[in-house]
């Protein structure tokens, strides 16, 4: 039992070590569609903010802290396009990404970083688009400050007399 409880400490303090999830906002009216993207962006590590309904998620996205919005064109009451203008209207740097099943191009322009329709991409190439919108928020790495090893001395010459 000791042993077990050290691995559980050992893991919760690596956990806490791990740098920060990307929040991601999930927004689909359709349950079955927002279950799978949910599983599939947690299993990469992202945290996912489920919403069925685009009102609750917008007033989830004022609380803070989301870093992408991910969500469906289609949706009764407010629909995926206003929802990313009102994101946008409260913080334009935060990514969108705009998702439909029922249209196949989008036209008009609705703020969205990325507009994609369901079925005419792979989850692979979902999941690319939301880690370069990701880097393009936070901006490039900063390089670690490395030390400076000083160079290596210059051996020392004897003159020969």
């Amino acid at each position: 039992m000791k042993i077990f409880a050290r691995e559980v400490l050992r893991a919760l303090k690596k956990a806490r070590a791990m740098k920060p999830k990307r929040t991601i906002l999930c927004v689909d009216d359709n349950e079955q569609s927002l279950s799978i993207r949910k599983v599939m962006l947690e299993t990469r590590g992202y945290r996912v903010l489920a919403y069925s309904d685009a009102q609750q998620a917008l007033n989830r996205f004022t609380q803070g802290g989301v870093d992408l919005v991910l969500t469906d064109l289609v949706m009764p009451g407010i629909d995926g396009s206003k929802l990313v203008q009102s994101v946008k209207g409260l913080s334009p740097e935060t990514p969108a990404i705009l998702l439909s099943g029922k249209v196949k191009i989008y036209e008009r322009e609705t703020g969205a970083d990325i507009f994609l329709a369901k079925g005419m991409y792979a989850p692979a190439d979902l999941l690319e688009r939301i880690r370069l919108l990701l880097v393009r928020k936070r901006g490039p790495k900063r390089a670690h400050a490395r030390s400076q090893v000083p160079p290596a001395p210059t051996p020392y010459r004897v003159a020969s007399a």
